[in-house]
């Protein structure tokens, strides 16, 4: 029988919660050694331990400092994605959302496991003095998921007049990167909707020119030579295909901790390449969690792909035949391993 052909997909911040805690422990066999390997290095720092982490009582303060939830994140993504039945499964694709980009480096082979445990780990301490302003997130879609044109027109047109930045452009909602002030302005400012304007825990503003400085130390403190090609073709948060025989390296290291840094990521386009270029059967969404499920599926409406166009279509497929397979969902989960 044919394998079936996936594309997977790599979580950002903000996927290890209080309902995530203890992922690894079921299942932590699977990537022992690569664990084990992560919690010296850390104990080595003085840090605790990935491990410890994970089966300690959650603490907002503790689990979502970046510091701890960047390589919590990593470890458990890293070990759905070993949990993947290949012998049934061919990735074909690896694409992520944010920090999630450096994620797939690793999973697509353009870093080795420590190396990438090293640049994650440096990028989540990094602002530990202190972060650089933060981020709010707003839905641009209609309630049924469809795209709204009115209503994204007069959310960046805020956005502008607040000196605020798109973040990241995240299916059916913008994540909008700032300064405090101009922050503080939008929420009072934007319209309620629901939970919205909610803005994101402990988050910097990613992804904006205010990070201008972030990018130039991680320049100084990580090297072109941890960088090579990938092994699976990559999708970044430009929708650009990083492939295995055609990759410029120093462009791939200069864009990882340059324009990824401090400009927008484009999540949407790079969901939209990866399922037109590699037409995978399914998508596979890594743990933790399932917080990008819902972005996903707004996409996959806009490119109106498998005729899903509206949010009770794709809750229907999801119920009958997932396209979206989402491992932070122990059902989900049992379809791919």
């Amino acid at each position: 029988m044919a394998k079936k052909r996936i594309v997977v997909i790599c979580p950002g911040r903000g996927t290890y919660t209080r309902e995530t805690s203890g992922y690894l422990k079921p299942y932590g066999v699977t990537a022992q050694p690569q664990i084990e390997w992560i919690d010296k290095q850390r104990k080595n720092a003085g840090l605790q331990t990935i491990s410890e982490l994970d089966a300690s009582t959650f603490k907002s303060k503790t689990h979502m400092a970046g510091e701890n939830a960047s390589p919590l994140i990593y470890a458990c993504s890293l070990l759905d994605f070993l949990s993947i039945d290949q012998e049934k499964y061919e990735i074909t694709a690896i694409t992520g959302n944010s920090m999630g980009w450096y994620i797939a480096l690793a999973l697509g082979g353009a870093m080795s496991n420590k190396n990438a445990y090293h640049l994650i780990q440096t990028m989540g301490s990094i602002m530990i003095k202190g972060i650089i302003g933060g981020q709010i997130i707003y839905p641009i879609v209609s309630k049924n998921w469809q795209p709204d044109g009115a209503k994204k027109d007069m959310v960046l047109s805020e956005i502008e007049k607040a000196g605020a930045f798109v973040s990241i452009i995240l299916g059916g909602y913008v994540v909008i990167g700032g300064e405090s002030k101009a922050l503080d302005a939008l929420l009072k400012k934007l319209t309620k909707d629901d939970q919205y304007p909610f803005q994101l825990p402990f988050h910097a503003a990613f992804h904006t020119p205010l990070l201008e400085t972030v990018s130039s130390k991680a320049f100084e403190m990580i090297s072109e030579s941890t960088f090579k090609n990938p092994s699976i073709p990559l999708v970044d948060g430009r929708g650009k295909i990083w492939s295995p025989f055609s990759t410029d390296i120093q462009a791939l290291y200069r864009y990882t901790l340059g324009d990824q840094v401090t400009q927008s990521y484009d999540f949407t386009s790079a969901v939209t390449v990866a399922i037109k270029e590699f037409c995978p059967d399914k998508l596979v969404l890594l743990g933790p969690g399932n917080t990008l499920g819902g972005a996903i599926g707004q996409i996959l409406i806009q490119n109106n792909w498998q005729n899903l166009n509206s949010k009770k279509a794709f809750l229907e497929r999801q119920n009958n035949d997932p396209y979206l397979v989402s491992m932070g969902m122990k059902e989900q989960k049992n379809l791919v391993c």
